[in-house]
């Protein structure tokens, strides 16, 4: 039985001469988790960005569940599927509960609908003994909490995570931790960027190296190199 969620082939961009992504085939299937390895510059962001529809990029033939669509015209149906959360998350001016019920909001849900959603997403990520704190006064992990619960409460097939426990403290990391170990056991498909050797090594984890903007598949728990 085929669980191809996710197949791009032959994805290119460049900026002026450089070419920053040639990649000759991408797979994601449902239901699993991978992690992106690679130095910086290698063009782990930047795949993420076009997988998310964030930035447009030249491919050759791009397949969500056997359904084709053009990069350069990402479809709105698809944007419903896909999430994606930057390493430094950017939270709107107001309240952590108008931050993650602001995609729900968007979608057109009603209020009375998006509340308990809401406060599930809350209760998920901890951070209920945050609520009234202002949002540009989180630290960076509470930050990462509140986002990761603002892509959660939108219930995407794949979230895609930009490098989500770096530069964090041993106690937030350990909290995103936590909430990225959920999520790749929760039947999503997880598709994130890091170095951290401790989510690259997490059981069933998937790798892909990228270099160069070329992608190699390694197998699951591939050491980090």
């Amino acid at each position: 039985m085929n669980n191809s969620l996710l197949v791009l082939e032959g994805i290119r961009k460049s900026f002026g001469a450089r070419r920053i992504l040639d990649i000759a085939r991408v797979e994601l299937a449902a239901g699993e988790s991978y992690v992106l390895t690679g130095e910086n510059g290698s063009g782990k962001t930047t795949l993420l960005r076009v997988l998310a529809g964030l930035e447009a990029a030249e491919a050759g033939a791009c397949r969500y569940e056997g359904r084709p669509f053009d990069l350069h015209a990402y479809p709105k149906w698809l944007r419903h599927e896909v999430v994606y959360v930057h390493q430094h998350p950017y939270l709107f001016r107001g309240s952590i509960v108008d931050n993650i019920s602001y995609g729900l909001k968007a979608r057109g849900m009603a209020a009375t609908a998006c509340q308990p959603l809401v406060r599930e997403a809350i209760a998920w990520a901890g951070v209920g003994n945050l609520l009234d704190v202002p949002p540009q006064s989180l630290s960076g992990g509470e930050k990462q909490r509140v986002a990761l619960a603002r892509a959660r409460v939108l219930h995407p097939r794949l979230f895609l995570l930009d490098e989500p426990t770096a530069n964090l403290d041993a106690e937030a990391r350990q909290q995103t931790m936590e909430l990225i170990r959920d999520l790749c056991d929760a039947n999503s498909t997880v598709l994130l960027a890091c170095h951290d050797r401790e989510i690259i090594e997490l059981p069933h984890m998937q790798r892909l190296h990228m270099e160069n903007g070329s992608i190699d598949a390694q197998g699951s728990n591939a050491a980090a190199g």
